[in-house]
Formats: structure tokens, sequence, C-alpha cells
């Protein structure tokens, strides 16, 4: 039996060059803190001659950033529905842009970790706080479709764009610049967005859930903690002790939402027809695209032998059908193809891309390229279908919250990817590697380069290729393993979303669906 819900149809008002050139000034903000993801890829060994840090703290200098920016993403999205999105955005800028400059002039390992956890609470607050402004902004689906196809696109490239920007500052300038670079662009959003951001909150938002914060971000953190260590360091102890705690607080958060007055995220967003499946779809694309970056970015340079600045180059070759990805799949939709199937073509196609992964052999830099661009432009098509659907189905006055659970989602879902298939494809690496191989050879990749570097003549030409043709194995695996997820995931795609119709209602109402 199909229900319905039924809706007062009107016609939304329709963005005009300020809302679009507004978009403008979001974007550039929102490209550098996704290229912050990445950006310090190729500083790192000029970071570690002039401040000299310990291992740990060279750790935590890389990873800081994504640590506290997952952590908080829930928090400041439920933060600027209750302050204003504007206000918390400016906020956020003022603390990147002031972060940035600690961090470029950094003369200690503690101060520029300081910095990278400042810059990750600047990024908490700049990107849900983008995401619902657009969803303020452009309240003509056809518009905010258009809109959240540049949003999506601009994401998913700045990460691969952070890498080369690093390579090129840090051979050109020195390390610090990785980091000025944010500065005209935080100073821009700064002047320009009183003038054309619009401020929006709920108008009811009741007191703020003080005791959720603490508890999402000891669900999060430990989770996300033991799924990046997992990929390298195997399933340790103490790996999955840190998930699992990280779950029981997340039960307990769950039911703080479900049980307090006034909840962080409340329980009614996933009562909106599509949302709950845009989070969990939107997850799955994000495990689709870091578990696939985890082998491709060490095939092209411990397999292929490409020096890090030749593999960031060649990395973005693939970033070109990503652009027009996004835009294709919003003129599909717009012309009355049924989202579902569009959603369901795009995971489609990255799984095509996974299979022709698969296929490559350990000299395949162009069938790789193309798996890469192939898969990446699929996914952008599900992640940008996704998100539209994710704010259209939210009520406008939680825009922050839907776009803050839509974030974490996606950095659970990308940790998770590297997680699941890096073990996958380590696991068949063990197993291919010849039994007589030292014991280092036996762990990852690079340790058996390093072990066959250090063995005279044959011997060791023989152990390096024959670690790479066991690296290229198990990324077969993990591509075979990523294929199926993808076309399982184009079915459910298919099931859940093909009676969810987003219909139009004027910028004071929430939008609805029907099914």
């Amino acid at each position: 039996m199909t229900n319905s819900t039924s809706t007062t149809t009107t016609s939304a008002t329709r963005a005009g060059h300020r809302e679009w050139t507004a978009l403008g000034v979001l974007i550039l903000p929102l490209l550098l803190v996704s290229m912050d993801v990445s950006v310090l890829y190729f500083a790192i060994p000029a970071i570690s001659a002039d401040l000299e840090p310990s291992g740990t703290q060279q750790l935590w200098i890389f990873d800081i950033y994504a640590f506290v920016l997952a952590g908080l993403l829930m928090t400041m999205g439920s933060l600027g529905d209750r302050i204003g999105r504007r206000r918390l955005l400016l906020m956020g800028a003022a603390a990147f842009g002031g972060a940035s400059l600690a961090a470029a002039y950094a003369n200690s390992a503690e101060t520029l970790i300081a910095a990278r956890a400042v810059l990750g609470i600047g990024g908490a607050t700049l990107m849900p706080s983008t995401m619902a402004l657009i969803r303020t902004m452009f309240t003509d689906p056809a518009q905010r479709a258009k809109a959240i196809g540049t949003w999506s696109g601009v994401m998913t490239a700045g990460i691969a764009l952070g890498s080369v920007l690093s390579g090129v500052l840090v051979q050109y300038f020195w390390w610090g610049s990785v980091f000025l670079v944010n500065l005209p662009a935080m100073a821009l959003l700064l002047v320009l967005g009183p003038f054309l951001l619009p401020e929006s909150k709920d108008p009811a938002p009741g007191r703020f859930d003080l005791l959720g914060v603490p508890l999402s971000m000891a669900a999060v953190l430990p989770v996300i903690y033991g799924l990046k260590e997992i990929p390298s360091e195997g399933w340790h102890v103490r790996y999955v002790v840190s998930i699992t705690v990280g779950l029981l607080f997340a039960a307990l958060f769950v039911h703080r939402q479900r049980t307090t007055a006034s909840p962080m995220i409340s329980p009614a967003l996933f009562r909106g027809r599509g949302f709950a499946p845009a989070v969990v779809l939107n997850l799955v694309s994000s495990f689709a695209i870091m578990g696939s970056a985890f082998f491709t970015t060490q095939y092209l340079q411990s397999v292929l032998g490409k020096s890090a600045m030749e593999a960031a180059l060649w990395a973005l070759l693939p970033s070109v059908p990503i652009g027009m990805a996004a835009p294709v799949a919003t003129q599909l939709v717009q012309k009355g193809v049924n989202r579902a199937y569009v959603v369901c073509a795009g995971f489609a196609i990255a799984a095509v891309g996974y299979g022709m992964l698969a296929l490559a052999g350990s000299h395949a830099l162009w069938l790789v390229l193309g798996a890469c661009g192939v898969l990446s432009s699929g996914i952008v098509v599900a992640i940008s279908q996704m998100t539209d659907l994710a704010l259209s189905a939210a009520p406008v006055e939680r825009a922050g919250s839907a776009s803050s659970l839509l974030e974490t989602g996606a950095e659970f879902g990308g940790a998770l990817g590297m997680a699941v298939l890096g073990s996958i494809g380590t696991a068949v690496y063990r197993h291919e590697i010849p039994a007589s191989a030292p014991a280092p050879a036996h762990e990852t990749l690079g340790g058996a380069l390093a072990v066959a570097g250090r063995l005279p003549g044959q011997a060791g030409d023989a152990l390096a290729a024959a670690a790479r043709e066991a690296f290229t194995s198990g990324m077969h695996g993990a591509a075979i393993a990523g294929a199926v997820l993808l076309a399982g995931a184009a079915v459910a795609a298919a099931a859940t979303l093909r009676r969810i119709h987003v219909r139009q209602t004027t910028a004071a109402q929430p939008e609805r669906v029907s099914a």
C-alpha cells in the first residue's frame, strides 16, 4: 500500500545573482577545509626536519584535525541552528584564519598540534553551516539541487587538490605556506559574508543539550580512531576495544536524544521520508571512495614507483570527470528521471570503477586512473542526490543538524571503508607474499620494499616484484568486495527511493516528501 503526505504546492522564491555570488563565497572556504584533510601529505617531511617532533607528535600533527572535525560536527550543526548559521560560520572563519596563521609560524610541535586542533574546530563550524545556508538561500528545489551538486563536487575535488597544492608550495616556499593560503579565502568570507549571507536559525530551539556534547564526542572519536588505525596496524585488541567503547557511548547518545526534551539531534529528522536512507547511502558512498584511495595512492607510489609529487599530479586526472557528474545527475532528475534510478546508476557506475580496479595489473597506470575517474564520478552522482534529498526532507529550522549528521556519517563511512577494505587487501597480501620472505615483508608493501632495498642484486629485485604482485592481488580482493557492496547499494537505492518524490513548497514551509 502506498502512503502519501499531502502538502500545499506553491512557487518557491528563485535565487538571484546575490545568492549565487554568496554560493561562490561559501565554496572558497569549503574548498580549503576539505583540502586541509590532505594538505600535510608533502609538508610532513619538512615539518619534521624543522620542528623535530617525536613519532607520536607527528601522528597527532597529521590526525588531530580530522579527529576534532569529526567529533564536533554534530555539536556545531546543532549550535548553528540555535545561535544562527551565518554567525557560527563567521566565527568559524575567524578561528580558522587565526589558527592557520598560528600553524604557519609555529615554532614547536606542541604549538602546531594546538593550531591544527583549532583548525578542526573551525572546520567543524564551516562544513554544516555552508550546507545549511545553501538550504536556506536556495528554496527552489531545482536551483538547490544545482547548488548542492556544486558543493559536492568541490568537497570531493578539494581532498585531491590539497595534496598537490602542498607539494607545490613546499617545493617553492616553506612548509608554513600550506596554511597561509587559507587566509585570503577566510578574509573574503568575513568581509562579504555579513552582506551576502542571510541569517537563519531555529526560531524555537529549546535549551542546548550540554550533556549531548561529551556523549557525541565519546561516541565518534574512539570509533574513528580505531577504524583509522586498523588498516595499518591490524585488528589489535586496543583498537577493537576503542571501537566497542565508542559504540557503547553511541547507544547512550541515541538514548539521550530520544528522551531529552531538547535533543541535539532531533529524532524527528528520521521521520522525514528519505532522510534515513540518504544518510546511510551517503555513508556507503564515503566508504567506497576512501576505501579505494587507500590502495590507489600506494599503487601509484609503491607499485609503479612514482614520486609523491608525480603520484599527486597523476591523481588529479580522475578529478576531471567529477566536475561534470553532479550537474548531469541534477539535469536528469529535473527532466523527470526518478531520483532512485539516478542514484542507482551512480552506484552501478562506481561498481564498474571497482571492477576496472580488480582487472589492473602491476603496470596499469591508465587503467587505474580510469577506474578512479569512473568510481569517483559515480560516487559524486550518488552523494549530490543524497545530500539534496536529506536537506529537502529535513525542516528548514533543523538544516544545521541535518547537515552535521550527513557529514558525521561521511566521516564514519570513510574510516570504515579504509578499515574494512584495507584489512581485506592486507589479508590477501600476506597470503600471497612468499613464505620465505623476511618477516617485515609480510606486514606491508612498504616494509617489503625497504627489505628488498637492502638485499643484493636479484634477490632484492625478486622480493620487490613479489611484494608488488601481492599488493596488487590484495587490491583486487578489496575491489571485488567494494564492487559487491556498491551493487547492493544500487539495489537498495532503487528499492528505498523509488517512491519518494520531493515536492516544491514555499520558503517558509519545511519541505515534505510523498511516497
